[in-house]
């Protein structure tokens, strides 16, 4: 067979080859749907309980909390315990939460709201399991030994965290302090809701329908206790 001349070889056609951001293109756009679709899938079960919990609402009630929007992921931060030990609030997950924040001080109010939640968790019944509440402090200021000692018997979560920390997760209206709120926060660590820190007992029954509908709306993917 003979061979092709010099000039033959430089007329032969070049096809040009696809760039590598058009070649990763489909590729990349494969990985996005995928990513989309881990994302929904995640969320899903707290969107269903978000929509369940308007959804199966009686008529003629009014719910006494307002949702938080967007809702708050819980942050990657470190708690101090009242005995020196670190709580990693990621920790908390797993449960649903009652969230007061207040000085360890700790004056009448905040006493009587720490009660509101302890009331509030006892009010659910077979349902209290599935819930936990927490004080959270955001100073250095003391707690009192009797208060600490009746805290520690009903099983509350206390700890002090950085201020900072508290204020990315738990979203108060403008003009509002943290302490004129208690935060429901749901088993992911997503701050969802907020209830005012003071109501009546008629206050305090609307309250108890709102748990009860998240908790409801919940039960297909929320266990007592955590793994």
């Amino acid at each position: 067979m003979s061979q092709p001349t010099t000039d033959e070889l430089l007329d032969l056609t070049v096809v040009s080859l696809p760039s590598p951001g058009d070649a990763l293109a489909p590729e990349l756009a494969r990985s996005r749907l995928k990513l989309l679709a881990i994302v929904l899938v995640c969320s899903l079960p707290v969107i269903l309980s978000y929509l369940a919990f308007y959804g199966l609402r009686p008529q003629g009630t009014t719910a006494v909390g307002e949702f938080i929007t967007p809702a708050r992921a819980l942050p990657a931060a470190v708690a101090t315990r009242l005995d020196g030990t670190p709580l990693v609030l990621s920790g908390l997950k797993a449960q649903w939460l009652l969230v007061k924040v207040d000085g360890g001080a700790c004056v009448q109010d905040c006493q009587k709201q720490l009660l509101l939640l302890r009331q509030l968790r006892l009010m659910l019944g077979k349902d209290m399991e599935r819930v936990d509440w927490v004080w959270l402090i955001n100073d250095q200021a003391g707690v009192d030994a009797t208060l600490r000692q009746g805290l520690e018997k009903d099983h509350a979560t206390v700890a002090r965290v950085e201020s900072g920390a508290l204020q990315n997760w738990l979203a108060v209206p403008q003009g509002k302090s943290l302490h004129n709120y208690i935060f429901v926060v749901d088993p992911m660590g997503n701050a969802m809701m907020r209830l005012p820190a003071v109501f009546d007992s008629a206050g305090a029954n609307r309250a108890k329908r709102d748990m009860e509908h998240l908790l409801r709306a919940s039960v297909s993917w929320d266990s007592p206790g955590r793994p």
